[in-house]
């Protein structure tokens, strides 16, 4: 922790250019990684170029997470963040409306839930769902690290759904990363970049329990810590209004073909690494029961 910590001083720029190398580093020392990263961009028709870059980014990610769990504040998040598109999403916060926030496994993704607590958490806080550490020293640490008064964050677990819907239902937002494989029984197959994924169905569920408005943020890191680009954007069409299964598959397919807009926009930070067409685990959670079955 004390090594967390004093890595949590460096300038951003140092903190990118050393996570640039050990992404390179991890590449090199795990052949599987390799192989799934070269395979997943392969399938989406990624570049040589930006598959290369991909690797430097993934270790930019980690690296600067010190930095964001322990020393950014609202200020410099204000300062280090530029906004594109968000003009419909403040629309939403000044009508109080419940939103669903995706968020994909590319960029600096958990510097978007903060940026938006920075800009909007006073009037619209946001929780946001994330999946405990096993090891509970580094479980301990990063609820206390992540945790921020108008950012609460709910584990995987049936009381995290359960604490997300009560937030929708209070008018407030909540956050998910969509191209994570959910547990068995919490998702659908559905294509991505025209293979079958395992995708949860947790959003439309949510959205149609809570009468919230799903939407995108996707987070650019720019070159040489010169801070974060977010882009806001609307999905590629809306969720259909069902929960029966046809409903839900719809829904995870139009899921799905966002995540693979906002990929396409910027392959080079999107995480090519992840399992993401691996089988589902065990269930260890389950999604929003109907109305009034709480």
């Amino acid at each position: 922790m004390f090594l967390v910590a004093w890595i949590s001083r460096w300038p951003l720029r140092l903190l990118h250019a050393v996570g640039g190398l050990l992404g390179w580093l991890v590449w090199l020392c795990s052949p599987t990684y390799r192989r799934r990263l070269r395979t997943n961009a392969e399938l989406a028709g990624v570049a040589a170029r930006d598959r290369r870059r991909s690797i430097a980014e993934a270790g930019r990610m980690v690296a600067e997470t010190p930095w964001l769990w322990l020393r950014a504040t609202n200020d410099d998040l204000l300062r280090q963040v530029q906004w594109r598109g968000a003009e419909a999403l403040e629309g939403y916060i000044a009508e109080r409306r419940p939103l669903v926030i995706l968020t994909p496994h590319m960029g600096s993704f958990e510097v978007a839930a903060r940026a938006y607590t920075a800009r909007w958490g006073a009037v619209q806080p946001v929780t946001v769902l994330y999946r405990p550490a096993r090891q509970r020293a580094l479980r301990e640490f990063q609820e206390q690290a992540r945790r921020r008064p108008t950012m609460p964050t709910a584990p995987a677990s049936l009381a995290g759904v359960r604490q997300m819907l009560r937030a929708l239902r209070r008018r407030e937002s909540v956050g998910l990363l969509p191209d994570q494989v959910p547990p068995e029984s919490q998702g659908v197959w559905a294509p991505f970049f025209g293979q079958p994924a395992y995708t949860m169905t947790l959003a439309a569920r949510l959205s149609q329990q809570a009468g919230a408005h799903c939407l995108v943020l996707r987070c650019e890191r720019l070159p040489r810590g010169a801070g974060y680009v977010i882009h806001a954007s609307e999905l590629v069409r809306p969720l259909p209004a069902g929960t029966d299964a046809a409903s839900l598959a719809e829904a995870a397919t139009i899921v799905n073909e966002t995540m693979e807009r906002e990929i396409l926009a910027d392959p080079g930070q999107y995480l090519w690494g992840y399992n993401r067409y691996k089988a589902p685990r065990a269930a260890e959670t389950a999604e929003p029961r109907p109305e009034g079955t709480e």
